[in-house]
């Protein structure tokens, strides 16, 4: 399991970009089981894999409580929230990993505001064949998943009108939704590499959709992040 946060100010719920000495405070208690991400406001907790949910709670506590107090030790809050609902203070700070600069390479401005946290479940599957198929079957659930996770209807002060911003800020890039059907492994493969090559996607191993089979173990990863419209409400 894996839950991304962001980081901010008690007083006015901005996020606040000390991502860097946050994480280094929460891994003298838990390691490499917190991490940084994309933006500097945002920290990653993480679980070893756990075949009871007993245990996995057990692992979310302890890993999300590092967090927390790692935050506070700098004068921080975390949040789990989608998109930084009350805005930043200061200017957007990349993280810095060989990734992340990457992606800034390759999609430029594409990835102004594209600061938003997700939790991701990854699932052991015996082969990436099998990932894959499954995948297929998991299609026809996602609108129920966004329905039952969305939490993203904030961005920078103002209601969107989606419960799901996050989604819509994701729908810039082709390659981050929900993988096609395919028949078999092979043509994920010829699929996402025909994606590399057109520069929609930055790296085929290492995807980053809705859902997909990745190359360390467990191989199957996923996330239910689409948008869905919230009906407003007259005001009385």
């Amino acid at each position: 399991m894996e839950e991304e946060f962001f980081l901010i100010d008690p007083g006015s719920r901005a996020v606040s970009s000390l991502g860097s000495r946050v994480v280094a405070r929460a891994r003298a208690a838990v390691g490499d089981l917190v991490s940084g991400e994309f933006d500097e406001c945002q920290v990653e907790v993480k679980t070893p894999p756990r075949r009871e949910g007993a245990a996995l709670y057990d692992e979310l506590v302890a890993v999300r409580g590092a967090a927390a107090a790692a935050a506070r030790a700098e004068g921080l809050g975390v949040c789990a929230s989608g998109t930084p609902v009350m805005g930043r203070q200061g200017p957007a700070v990349v993280g810095d990993h060989p990734r992340y600069r990457a992606g800034l390479d390759q999609f430029g401005t594409l990835l102004d505001g594209f600061t938003i946290c997700a939790a991701h479940i990854h699932v052991h599957m015996p082969d990436r064949e099998t990932a894959v198929l499954v995948g297929n079957h998991l299609r026809p659930w996602l609108p129920l998943l966004v329905a039952m996770s969305a939490n993203s209807p904030f961005l920078d002060g103002r209601d969107m009108g989606y419960a799901s911003w996050r989604t819509v800020i994701r729908g810039r890039f082709p390659a981050l939704g929900p993988p096609p059907y395919v028949e078999s492994l092979d043509h994920y493969e010829r699929l996402t590499a025909a994606l590399q090559e057109s520069e929609a996607m930055l790296d085929a191993p290492s995807p980053s959709g809705t859902y997909d089979p990745i190359p360390s173990s467990p191989p199957w990863r996923s996330g239910s992040w689409m948008s869905r419209r919230r009906r407003r409400t007259p005001s009385a």
